[in-house]
C-alpha cells in the first residue's frame, strides 16, 4: 500500500532524473513548496506523455466513479488494475508517474500506529506507476485523480505491510508513460520490472507523522525515531 509519500523535490530535478537532457526552460519553475507529508485528495506532481511529449501535471490523489458516494481509491492492486472493469480504461489510457522520494507505511505497537519511512539506499528518487482518468485537451465532467499502482511485498518490508507501491527505474518509468508501450508490455513492467526490495531501507519515525494535515510537513519528519526526538 501507500498512504502517504514525499515529494519534496522540484519538477526539473524529477524530470532530469528521467531525462537527463530535459531543458531547464520548460521545466523550471511551477513548483509548489515542498511536501513531506502528502496525504489522499491533495494534489500530487504527476509525469505524463502528452502527443508523445514529456510533461506533468497536478492531479488529486484518490479516484471514484462518479456512481460512487465513498472515499476515492488511491491505490490500485496490479491485478484489479490490468483487468478490472474500474481500473482497466485507466491503465489503457492513463498511465503516469508519481515521483517522489519515499513513501510511509505503519505497523502497530502497544496499541499505537507506528510510521515507517522507506525510501531508495542510492538516494536516487523513487518513480511509482501510476494511472489516471484524465483526458488531456477535453473537457471532463467527472471528478478526476490517479491512484498509484500496488504490488504484493516480499523480504523484509513484509514486516512493515503486506502491499507497496510499483516502483521502476528510469527507462522502465518511461516506457509505462509512453502511450505507443502496448498494454501487455506495461503490465509486463508493472509486474516483474518494480525495483526490488534489497534495494530499499527503512526506519521509525515520529509519530507527528500520522497528523494529517497540509501544515504538518517537514524534512524532520524523515528523521529517524532516534534523531527526531
Amino acid at each position: 500500500m501507500c498512504g502517504r509519500f514525499e515529494q519534496s523535490e522540484t519538477r526539473l530535478h524529477y524530470a532530469r532524473a528521467l531525462l537527463p537532457d530535459a531543458p531547464e526552460y520548460k521545466w523550471g519553475g511551477g513548483d509548489t513548496l515542498p511536501q513531506y507529508n502528502i496525504s489522499p485528495g491533495r494534489p500530487v506532481l504527476a509525469l505524463q506523455m502528452l502527443k508523445g511529449q514529456f510533461d506533468s501535471d497536478r492531479l488529486t490523489w484518490g479516484y471514484r466513479t462518479p456512481q460512487e458516494n465513498r472515499k476515492p481509491w488511491i491505490n490500485a492492486r496490479i491485478e484489479k488494475a490490468l483487468s478490472g472493469r474500474y481500473f482497466r480504461h485507466m491503465f489503457r489510457e492513463g498511465r503516469v508517474i508519481i515521483p517522489g522520494g519515499g513513501w510511509f507505511e505503519w505497523t502497530v505497537e502497544d496499541g499505537k500506529k507506528q510510521p515507517w519511512y522507506i525510501t531508495r539506499r542510492n538516494g536516487q528518487p523513487i518513480f511509482m506507476a501510476g494511472i489516471t482518468n484524465l483526458k488531456s485537451f477535453a473537457r471532463q465532467a467527472v471528478e478526476v485523480g490517479t491512484v498509484i499502482v500496488t504490488e504484493d511485498c516480499d523480504g523484509g518490508m513484509v514486516d512493515i505491510h503486506d502491499r507497496r507501491p510499483v516502483v521502476l527505474e528510469p527507462d522502465d518509468a518511461l516506457r509505462w508513460l509512453d502511450m505507443e508501450t502496448s498494454v501487455e508490455e506495461a503490465a509486463h513492467i508493472a509486474q516483474l520490472r518494480s525495483i526490488p526490495t534489497e534495494e530499499f531501507m527503512w526506519w521509525k519515525v515520529d509519530r507527528v507523522v500520522n497528523r494529517s494535515d497540509p501544515s504538518n510537513s517537514g524534512k524532520h519528519l524523515l528523521a529517524p525515531m532516534s534523531e527526531s526526538r
